[in-house]
C-alpha cells in the first residue's frame, strides 16, 4: 500500500492557535500532552507550571520545538509517529 505525505515542518512553520487546537482533538491529547518536556526550553521556561489549556497552546505556538513530532495526520485522526510503526495505525 502506497502512502502519501505532507511533510509540515513545524520549526520552520509553526501552526497557530487555530491549526493547533485541531490537530490536538485529532490526537486526542491535551496541549501539555504534546510537549517535548526534556526539551530545554521547556525546563527552563515551563516546567512546574500550572496553565490553562489556551495558555499551553501559545507556549508551544511560541515555542515550536517543543512540539513532539513527527506527527501524522489521515483525515481527523493523527498520531505521533514515535516509533514510526506507529503511522501504521492510521491505515
Amino acid at each position: 500500500m502506497e502512502k502519501d505525505f505532507e511533510v509540515i515542518e513545524y520549526l520552520k512553520t509553526p501552526p497557530n492557535f487555530k491549526d493547533l487546537k485541531n490537530l490536538l482533538n485529532k490526537l486526542k491529547l491535551n496541549p501539555v500532552d504534546l510537549i517535548r518536556k526534556s526539551e530545554k526550553v521547556f525546563q527552563e521556561k515551563f516546567k512546574g507550571q500550572n496553565l490553562t489549556q489556551d495558555q499551553w497552546i501559545e507556549k508551544i505556538i511560541n515555542n515550536p520545538i517543543l512540539i513532539e513530532r513527527p506527527i501524522a495526520v489521515k483525515g481527523d485522526r493523527a498520531i505521533i509517529s514515535r516509533p514510526p510503526e506507529n503511522i501504521n495505525t492510521l491505515y
